[in-house]
């Protein structure tokens, strides 16, 4: 566990990227199987163990100590893992530290009373809070030392000088602790097959554009153009009577989304966005969350919520692989094959027609006829691009609606995780709206905790101790009135209505745009505002 332990610790504390490469590319290279596989499984979220739950770890503690006295420390420190580890009391006479592999083994074979014997055991035995810390998150998942599963994997893939692309495509047939992975990266071995009906193929992702710059460098005849729709990005697979509904990440969601595979009649490998369509018009992202994270789903749900894929790209037709193929071609391919299904459950994304960049803006402004909050933007394809991995330069662009804006006051505040479990970094802000006796309240509309900076984060923090006027746990209310209080710009992606929230509304993809340290929360928008945009939404 010491090495695994000091890995998480140095990850935690390290903002670079090639850092974190680095060091998970060298921890790769120098610990022995089967650990090094169990922290890869680990680092990419391919290891859940149903035994081991937080409930556990509280209880544990509780034990031992004042339940009260954890309760504060918890509070304090905002963070389960963290606290425990910290104020673990632990008993003399444990046994010795126990191997990342042996914990693995234990957490996948315990019964659940088993689990609360062997994880009071093993924290007992870990002397150290560091790696008391890496035990805990390990076993609840909650590992958030801002490393990606594709960072992870591309570490894997330098560790044996091999195209991140390659590991990408084999990982849907590996299973951990990867031993035949490694053998291949380390030149023991051949390399891994692939071959397994409906596997994931690695998806290709586009580039922010930047107008001012890459506009006086392209060829508007060199790109076809297509709304960014609002939904999730998916990969559907039918090959030797096997379909397979995959997530941009490689996710296996198949299960939550029947009806779409009962729609792939033809087999090949479609690249798409994953919606709810009724009567040809997008629903909100909001009637998609409906469907989404279910482990089974019923014949009324799959009525109430037809999911749908807009389809934008085959990667397979039959037995071919089409990714080699100029985009101009795989989109007849594509056309073809859709035409083929015949199914309401899988529809084509338009090419929209363009022929000069300053057409193409006026496109941008303009969305789709009654879907006015469902297209985000625009993306714009070569169409002589291949279908790359990963995220080349040039072959694809996304070009992004400019956000909508709104002055609201901060009105919540929450300890953040891993590097800010210490700060009040996650925020609930409100509007002003009337009671039912005319009086000004603030109504919630939203939670943010990202768009500002350290030393931003820290000004806030101090506000948010300095200014509680109650305590919920974890959570802090904060005086906000029209003439003391704090006032963030928030921008946002569209708006939708809301039954689950107090103010009928809720947006999507809120983030903190500027802090209004100038601004009286008075001043501050009224959920009139945004009623009136989401009316213009609806009627365009």
């Amino acid at each position: 566990m010491r090495a695994f332990a000091e890995l998480l610790d140095r990850l935690s504390l390290t903002p670079s990227r090639n850092a974190k490469l680095t060091l998970v590319r060298d921890y790769l290279r120098d610990t022995p199987d089967p650990d090094r596989g169990w922290a890869l499984a680990a680092l990419t979220g391919d290891l859940a163990f149903d035994a081991a739950k937080p409930a556990f770890i509280r209880k544990a503690v509780e034990a031992r100590m004042d339940p009260q006295l954890f309760w504060w420390s918890y509070d304090y420190v905002g963070d389960l893992a963290e606290a425990v580890s910290l104020v673990w009391p632990a008993r003399p006479g444990a046994n010795r530290e126990p191997q990342l592999s042996e914990v693995i083994d234990g957490l996948r074979s315990a019964s659940r009373a088993e689990a609360q014997r062997r994880i009071e055991a093993w924290l007992d035995a870990l002397p150290e809070p560091r790696e008391r810390w890496a035990l805990l998150k390990l076993m609840t998942g909650a590992l958030r030392v801002g490393l990606t599963a594709r960072l992870a994997k591309r570490a894997a893939a330098e560790m044996g000088g091999v195209d991140p692309a390659e590991i990408e495509e084999l990982w849907h047939a590996l299973k951990p602790p990867y031993e035949d992975l490694f053998a291949w990266l380390e030149g023991r071995s051949g390399k891994p097959t692939s071959e397994h009906p409906a596997r994931f193929r690695p998806v290709m992702l586009a580039q922010a554009i930047d107008e001012a710059v890459d506009f006086a460098r392209l060829d508007p005849a060199d790109y076809a153009a297509e709304w960014k729709w609002d939904g999730i990005r998916v990969q559907a697979a039918h090959e030797g009577r096997e379909r397979r509904l995959y997530t941009r990440t490689g996710d296996d969601i198949s299960r939550t989304f029947p009806d779409i595979l009962d729609a792939l009649d033809d087999e090949g490998v479609i690249d798409g966005e994953l919606l709810v369509i009724r009567d040809g018009r997008v629903a909100p992202f909001a009637d998609l969350q409906q469907r989404l994270n279910r482990k089974t789903v019923d014949a009324r749900l799959m009525a109430q919520f037809p999911a749908a894929i807009r389809a934008y790209d085959i990667l397979q037709v039959g037995a071919e692989d089409t990714r080699p193929l100029p985009f101009a071609e795989r989109r007849k391919r594509l056309e073809a094959f859709v035409a083929r299904q015949a199914s309401p459950r899988i529809d084509l994304s338009p090419v929209q027609p363009f022929a000069t960049w300053a057409e193409l803006t006026g496109l941008r402004a303009a969305p789709p006829p009654g879907d006015p909050q469902i297209a985000e933007g625009l993306m714009l394809k070569r169409w002589d691009s291949d279908y790359v991995a990963g995220r080349p330069k040039g072959p694809w662009f996304k070009w992004k609606r400019d956000p909508f804006l709104v002055d609201a006051v901060l009105m919540y505040a929450q300890r953040g995780h891993g590097k800010r479990s210490s700060y009040y970094s996650d925020y609930t802000f409100g509007v002003w709206a009337q009671d039912d006796a005319g009086h000004r309240i603030l109504t919630p509309v939203g939670k943010a905790y990202f768009g500002f900076t350290d030393e931003e984060l820290l000004r806030i923090d101090r506000f948010v101790r300095d200014n509680t006027v109650e305590r919920f746990g974890p959570v802090r209310s904060v005086r906000a009135e029209p003439h003391h209080g704090l006032v963030f710009e928030v921008a946002f992606e569209g708006l939708q209505r809301s039954t689950r929230h107090k103010s009928g509304v809720a947006m999507r993809f809120p983030r903190i745009s500027r802090i209004r340290w100038d601004k009286p929360p008075g001043e501050a928008d009224g959920i009139d505002a945004l009623e009136r945009l989401l009316r213009q939404m609806e009627q365009r």
